[in-house]
């Protein structure tokens, strides 16, 4: 019986890293992407080198809600047959911009980098649930301690700054993360956050030389700051998709749940106002709220 596996933005960076640890390790890997051709490229690449496990690209655009629906239930529907059980869903996607964007009328760095992979995870529960054991690995970042930790609506009050507003958006995806492995306790379905500390990747390329995605203090400090954000960023993403490999992967993990994997591949303490009940209520609220499992 071949095992499944889902990687979301996965024809990149830490995404296609990720997609290739896992092929090695014996799934059948699906990576989600825009864009067609970067598809292919990546999944050519994973199938030479793994040929035993024939990857494939579905196309979606994650920052539709929209797309997120139509791409679960087509899953949904694909692992409903004997035979194809979906052992492995890693929520890879994440976006940072430099100026405000909307995406379906909603701040389109909350949507991408927590309503996406929290909507697609909670569609594609009863498919993880049949496939079990199975494993949930959504991307956090350590952008989460520079977060506001107001989650009384999508948008925290002030400017717009886009290191602050996606590390906002992590800290809620990692809230949640932690209260589904809470509620999913014992299920045989196990959720993980993988922390892959920093690379050069699509999004940090060009993003990370602009101060305006920090707060006006610190662009006072911004010489510093940009010599940090480009030391945290020169790594390979190979090296940053080991920690979501150990999550999806390590025989060690098995019978765990609710562990953050750090960026050297090991559990490490979660980062603590992610699982205080005033936030994690909060954000359970504004999820449920702009991303409703059912439409009419």
């Amino acid at each position: 019986m071949r095992h499944h596996a889902i990687v979301t933005a996965g024809t990149g960076g830490i995404g296609l890293e990720t997609a290739l640890g896992l092929a090695a390790a014996g799934f059948a890997v699906t990576v989600v992407g825009r864009d067609a051709g970067r598809g292919a490229r990546a999944v050519e690449r994973i199938t030479a080198a793994a040929p035993a496990h024939p990857a494939r690209f579905l196309p979606a655009d994650l920052s539709s809600l929209g797309e997120v629906r139509a791409l679960a239930a087509h899953l949904a529907a694909e692992h409903a047959a004997p035979g194809r059980p979906l052992k492995v869903l890693v929520n890879n996607v994440g976006a940072m911009f430099a100026e405000r964007r909307d995406a379906g009328g909603v701040e389109a760095s909350f949507v991408v980098n927590h309503l996406s992979p929290y909507l697609l995870t909670e569609l594609l529960l009863p498919t993880l649930s049949s496939g079990a054991p199975s494993r949930i690995v959504n991307v956090t970042s350590g952008a989460v301690g520079v977060a506001k930790r107001v989650f009384d609506a999508v948008e925290p009050p002030g400017g717009y700054y886009g290191f602050h507003w996606y590390g906002r958006a992590k800290l809620a995806n990692l809230a949640y993360t932690l209260d589904l492995a809470a509620r999913l306790d014992g299920s045989g379905v196990s959720v993980f956050a993988a922390d892959p500390g920093g690379a050069a990747t699509g999004m940090t390329n060009g993003t990370m030389d602009e101060p305006r995605i920090v707060s006006p203090g610190l662009r006072l400090l911004w010489p510093l700051v940009r010599r940090k954000f480009a030391r945290s960023t020169v790594g390979p993403a190979s090296v940053a998709a080991r920690p979501s490999i150990v999550a999806a992967t390590a025989a060690t993990l098995e019978g765990r749940t609710g562990v953050v994997i750090g960026a050297d591949g090991r559990p490490v303490a979660p980062f603590r106002p992610s699982t205080q009940p005033d936030i994690v209520a909060a954000v359970r609220r504004l999820s449920e709220r702009h991303a409703p499992l059912t439409v009419s």
